[in-house]
């Protein structure tokens, strides 16, 4: 049974990123004239059955970031702007957990790239080297210090996530105090310096459920800007699994699930699980053996 994972939903980017267009400012400027442009803040946009595309030529003021370029040639921007206080516009703004299962692949391929570059730009405004302000460059991929010219690059957090099992194919499932009631899911962490992506899932495996992984598989991955994640999706087994317990910090209850069990928690509601656009939600899906159509937990 394969458990790679494909068509990701933040990860079906279908542009050209371009990057050689990135210092031609002239190049960038005719693009942008005649683009799909569409807005970005504070991670939220305008999308009601589609993204809501700007006219280049009354698109706000705001720090423009080039996306790439589609099949055609057409250049993609998202502009980061605070949007009008309307409440036209404020009912119709969503998030990627909202429009990542309905948008299309250029769409949301658009959208992951445009929030994470946003979510970065807000929160690097200033020179780690001299404290002095950055400005945009590079058509949103830098920012520049405007004292010593220094360059700095969007920060990325690479995150393991870990779908566990036993020798008879049962699936070790977790809860974290802060989520909502009877969610349960994978177990996840943050790499740490110096650590390879094996090292880091027997680590976190090991700390947060007590037991130790092996035969540790790779199975895809997906940007989560929430606010700058990649995750990275493992499978392994362990050979002890009456040796798992929550280590009672981040992770408070463990359950162990056979697909009979799994099944009959999410009918009778003792079971909720991650939301359909998230990695933990497909890696489930995937040990299941297909979709699964029952209430889903949102964090």
């Amino acid at each position: 049974m394969s458990l790679v994972l494909m068509n990701l939903s933040l990860a079906r980017a279908h542009l050209d990123r371009a990057a050689h267009l990135r210092t031609d400012e002239g190049a960038l400027d005719s693009l942008f004239s005649t683009g799909k442009v569409f807005q970005v803040h504070k991670g939220k946009f305008l999308f009601t059955d589609s993204l809501h595309w700007l006219d280049p030529a009354s698109a706000p003021e705001g720090e423009r970031y080039f996306l790439g370029l589609d099949e055609s040639g057409t250049g993609y921007f998202a502009i980061n702007a605070p949007f009008a206080e309307d409440a036209a516009i404020t009912e119709n703004l969503q998030t990627l957990r909202e429009a990542g299962l309905v948008a299309t692949e250029i769409e949301i391929g658009a959208a992951v790239h445009a929030v994470a570059l946003a979510n970065w730009h807000d929160t690097h405004t200033h020179c780690a080297r001299c404290g002095a302000h950055t400005y945009s460059a590079l058509a949103g991929s830098v920012r520049k210090c405007r004292t010593d010219e220094s360059e700095h690059y969007p920060r990325t957090d690479s995150a393991v996530i870990v779908l566990v099992r036993d020798k008879d194919d049962r699936v070790l499932l977790g809860r974290q105090k802060v989520w909502p009631a009877k969610r349960y899911s994978n177990f996840a962490g943050f790499l740490e310096p110096g650590e390879s992506l094996e090292a880091c899932v027997k680590r976190e495996v090991l700390e947060e459920a007590g037991v130790r992984i092996s035969d540790i598989e790779y199975l895809g991955s997906q940007a989560w800007p929430f606010p700058a994640s990649i995750m990275l999706a493992f499978t392994g087994v362990v050979e002890n699994p009456e040796d798992a317990r929550a280590d009672g910090e981040e992770i408070e209850d463990l359950r162990w699930y056979s697909r009979e069990t799994f099944t009959a928690d999410l009918k009778s509601g003792e079971l909720l699980i991650p939301p359909g656009i998230s990695i933990a939600r497909r890696m489930i899906e995937a040990w299941y053996g297909g979709s699964i159509d029952f209430p889903e937990a949102w964090r």
